[in-house]
């Protein structure tokens, strides 16, 4: 199979093929983002433990879904190293990037790790996203697939090991303070993460587009697993959020990071707390990177509302499943436009 990839199209076309255009339909307003009716908060995460941090996290939580953490442990160092060997990645000529291909032998089928697309299956009304991207399994250790992992940079693989150790602890110093919010045990949603429950690194690379006003980096969509620690380009923003159906830009800070709650945190909040849904314009004249941490749960969990979370006044929101259908399900989900969480609501 010969695979065109998002970045070649942006050097040859003036015009975004059709399978990229936005459905007419979704197009009104596609660059445009309302007015913030409030900031999304700034969360120190050195101060966790402090009331007024933990109830702007709390407020965050109920009003965004996400929100940008300074003081988080990574030096701005190792975010410079990180984003430089991303960049140095992907400006590599096609042979090389191809050698962390995602494509399986017969050149007929995809799998989620290495570099490329994702999978297609209806493009006539799927409504691709004007990306590629090189997505590699972090965690469990033993599960890290290195032939998947770029050669050059030389740095890249101690780099990403380095940067992916920082944003664990990141994770669980957030499900923690979570777990408190909720008075419910500390490592409630920790305890939920087993040795084998899997974490994914993904680099977006959003090439310029000549019809911004007419294609999305990334469809609207949530996360499906438990968190979300995303690092993006200093230089160009893109990201936006969705909240009580309006789009809001999601600022750049430099050195910051955005972290969002994904589904299966959701139903194990009770809906207390939202997965947000959010998209990412394009942008005509500039490249964009980012780089999006996922963790997820064991897939044999299953997901339910804390009990905690329950008593005769608060009734379950959401039916119980197993996460690893969840996940099955929600990606056919994703590709119909829709959210298989949406389903499970009672």
């Amino acid at each position: 199979m010969v695979r065109t990839t998002v970045q070649d199209l942006a050097a040859a076309v003036e015009e975004p093929p059709r399978q990229y255009v936005v459905h007419e339909r979704d197009r009104d307003h596609l660059l445009a983002a309302d007015e913030m009716p409030d900031p999304i908060p700034l969360i120190d995460l050195g101060r966790l433990m402090a009331a007024d941090e933990a109830h702007k996290l709390r407020e965050a939580l109920q009003t965004w879904g996400l929100f940008l953490v300074t003081n988080h442990g990574i030096e701005e160092s190792l975010m410079d190293a990180m984003m430089s060997a991303s960049r140095d990645f992907f400006r590599q000529p096609p042979e090389e990037k191809n050698k962390c291909s995602n494509l399986i032998d017969d050149g007929e089928h995809l799998e989620m790790e290495g570099y490329g697309n994702d999978k297609v299956v209806t493009p006539q009304d799927q409504g691709l996203s004007w990306n590629d991207r090189l997505h590699l399994r972090v965690e469990p250790q033993d599960e890290r697939n290195f032939a998947k992992w770029p050669t050059h940079p030389e740095s890249f693989r101690d780099v990403l090991l380095e940067y992916a150790s920082r944003t664990k602890r990141i994770r669980d110093l957030i499900l923690r303070s979570i777990a408190k919010i909720l008075d419910l045990d500390e490592d409630y949603f920790v305890n939920k993460i087993s040795n084998t429950a899997r974490g994914f690194a993904r680099f977006n690379y959003y090439p310029p587009c000549s019809r911004p006003e007419l294609v999305l980096g990334m469809r609207p969509h949530s996360d499906v697993g438990l968190l979300t620690i995303l690092f993006v380009d200093h230089d160009v923003g893109g990201l936006q959020v969705q909240r009580d159906g309006k789009w809001y830009n999601v600022p750049v800070k430099p050195y910051t990071l955005v972290i969002n709650l994904a589904d299966c945190m959701e139903i194990m909040c009770n809906g207390i707390f939202m997965s947000p849904v959010h998209r990412v314009v394009t942008n005509a004249k500039k490249e964009r990177l980012s780089l999006g941490v996922f963790y997820v749960v064991d897939g044999e969990t299953v997901l339910e509302p804390a009990p905690g979370l329950l008593d005769d006044k608060r009734p379950p929101r959401y039916e119980k499943f197993k996460a690893k259908d969840f996940v099955f399900r929600s990606t056919e989900h994703f590709r119909e436009g829709k959210r298989f969480i949406e389903t499970l609501k009672i």
